[in-house]
C-alpha cells in the first residue's frame, strides 16, 4: 500500500503540495486518509478532509459523524459540505448526486483532491464504458490525475492515488490498522449496474481470467495514451464548419471533447452520431437546441456553444462615476424598473441615427438568440434607457464632468 501511494505521488509530483481528501467514511477513503497521514511527513504534505453529506441515506448522519470522529483522531481539518439534491431534475439520481459532489470539492483550498477511486472500481469503470458503447475516451476510465470532473475550467487537481491497489488489499490494510469505517446500504442493490458487476459479473471473469482487473487497467491506460495522440489540445471552441471539414470519426473525437471541455459527460455512440448530424445537416439559419445533460447545444453563426438549460439569473449592480454611465439626475427624477424582452422594443444609441429594434441591434452585436430573451432591460419610467451588451440610450447619458450610475449585470452562472 505505502509503495503504491508513493509512487503515485512521486509520478503527479505531490511533495509539499496540499492535499484535500473526499472522504465518504467508507473503507476506500479511509484507508486513502489514514495511510496519507502516514506518508505525509515524508513528501511535505499539508492534509484535510471534506465530506459531502448528500442527505439520501437514513444513515447520512451517522457517516457524517464517523468522518468527524476519525479526522478528530488523525488530527486532521474536516469541512462537511450539505448538499441537496433537487426533487425535478433532468439526469438521474445518481448523476444528480455526482453533479452536486463535484460542486461542493470545487470549493476546496488545496492543490490537488484526492479521489478513493481503486483497481476494482477502474476495472468495472472500463467494462460498464465498454458495455455502453464508449469510444476511446470512455474506454480509458479514470486519469490517475487530471482536472476535476465536470469542472473543467477549476485550476483544483483531481488524483487517485489508490487506483491500482485492489479492493482486497484496501480491505486488509484497514484490518491491519484497526480502521473503522461505513457501510453504504446501497452497494448491495444489483438492480445498480456497477453492483452487478461487481458482486456477480466480475467473479465469473475471475474464474477464467484472474487478472482481468489489471489487464482492463492497463487496457485504460492504452486507451488514454491513444485518446491524448488524437486530441492534441483542448477544443473549447468549435465551429460546424471545422467538423464538416473533418473525417467522421475525428468530427466525433471533436464534438465529444467539446462537450466534456464545457463540463459535461460524453454522450453514447448513438446519441454522439444524432447530434452530430442535426449539427452538419441542418440549414445554416436553423435553430438548433439539443438537450444534453442538463445543457442544451446550440448552433449561431457557425459557432456550436453549450448553454444552461434553465434561464439566467442574476442581479443588476449599479456604481457611481463621473462622466459616464446614464445621468444620475435623470436617473433619480423618475422610478426605474428592470423588465424582460417582450418584443419590439427599440433604443437609440447615438445621437445622429433614429432609434433601432432590439432584434436589430442584437443581431449586430453578435448576442444569441438564447441570450437575448434572458438579458434584463433597464427602465426610467417608460423609457428603455440600458440594454447588457448593447449600452446606454444617447439622451440618458452622463454629461463629461456630471455624476453617472453605470449599470452591471451580473448572472448567475449554472452548474
Amino acid at each position: 500500500m505505502g509503495e503504491a501511494l508513493a509512487a503515485s505521488l512521486g509520478r503527479i509530483s505531490a511533495k509539499g503540495s496540499s492535499i484535500c481528501v473526499a472522504l465518504s467514511g467508507g473503507v476506500d477513503s479511509v484507508v486513502l486518509l489514514h495511510a496519507l497521514s502516514v506518508i505525509a511527513p515524508h513528501f511535505a504534505l499539508t492534509l484535510s478532509a471534506l465530506h459531502v453529506n448528500h442527505g439520501l441515506s437514513p444513515s447520512a448522519r451517522k457517516w457524517e459523524s464517523h468522518c468527524r470522529t476519525l479526522c478528530r483522531h488523525l488530527r486532521i481539518p474536516l469541512t462537511v459540505r450539505r448538499v441537496k439534491i433537487p426533487a425535478r431534475r433532468t439526469a438521474g439520481l445518481e448523476s444528480a448526486a455526482r453533479t452536486a459532489r463535484y460542486a461542493a470539492l470545487s470549493t476546496v483550498s488545496a492543490d490537488f483532491v484526492a479521489l478513493a477511486h481503486q483497481l476494482d472500481d477502474q476495472a468495472e469503470t472500463v467494462l460498464l464504458n465498454l458495455l455502453r458503447g464508449a469510444g476511446v475516451r470512455g474506454a480509458a476510465a479514470m486519469p490517475e490525475s487530471g482536472p476535476l470532473p465536470l469542472h473543467a475550467e477549476s485550476n483544483l487537481r483531481v488524483i487517485r492515488p489508490l487506483l491500482s491497489v485492489p479492493r482486497e488489499a484496501i480491505a486488509a490494510y484497514a484490518i491491519e490498522h484497526r480502521l473503522h469505517w461505513v457501510e453504504d446500504e446501497s452497494n448491495a442493490d444489483e438492480a445498480l449496474s456497477r453492483n452487478w458487476v461487481r458482486r456477480t459479473v466480475g467473479p465469473v471473469i475471475a474464474s477464467r481470467y484472474p487478472r482481468w482487473r489489471e489487464n482492463l487497467a492497463r487496457a485504460a491506460m492504452h486507451f488514454g495514451e491513444a485518446h491524448d495522440l488524437l486530441a492534441t489540445e483542448t477544443v473549447d471552441r468549435l465551429s460546424a464548419a471545422t467538423l464538416r471539414a473533418a473525417p467522421r470519426a475525428r468530427a466525433k473525437l471533436l464534438l465529444r471533447d467539446f462537450l466534456r471541455s464545457a463540463g459535461t459527460r460524453a454522450p453514447e455512440a448513438k446519441r454522439l452520431d444524432e447530434m452530430l448530424r442535426q449539427v452538419l445537416d441542418a440549414p445554416a439559419d436553423a435553430r438548433i437546441e439539443i438537450e444534453h445533460d442538463g445543457k442544451v447545444l446550440r448552433r449561431f453563426r457557425d459557432e456550436l456553444a453549450l448553454v444552461p438549460a434553465a434561464a439566467a439569473t442574476g442581479t443588476v449592480v449599479f456604481h457611481s462615476c463621473k462622466g459616464a454611465g446614464i445621468d444620475a439626475q435623470r436617473f433619480k427624477a423618475e422610478p426605474s424598473s428592470v423588465r424582460t424582452r417582450q418584443g419590439g422594443e427599440r433604443l437609440r444609441l447615438a445621437a445622429n441615427r433614429p432609434s433601432r429594434s432590439l432584434k436589430n441591434l442584437f443581431q449586430e452585436a453578435g448576442i444569441p438568440p438564447w441570450e437575448r430573451d434572458r438579458l434584463p432591460l433597464l427602465y426610467c419610467g417608460e423609457e428603455l434607457v440600458w440594454v447588457p451588451g448593447l449600452g446606454i440610450a444617447c439622451g440618458f447619458r452622463a454629461a463629461k464632468g456630471r455624476p453617472g450610475v453605470m449599470p452591471e449585470w451580473r448572472p448567475i452562472p449554472h452548474d
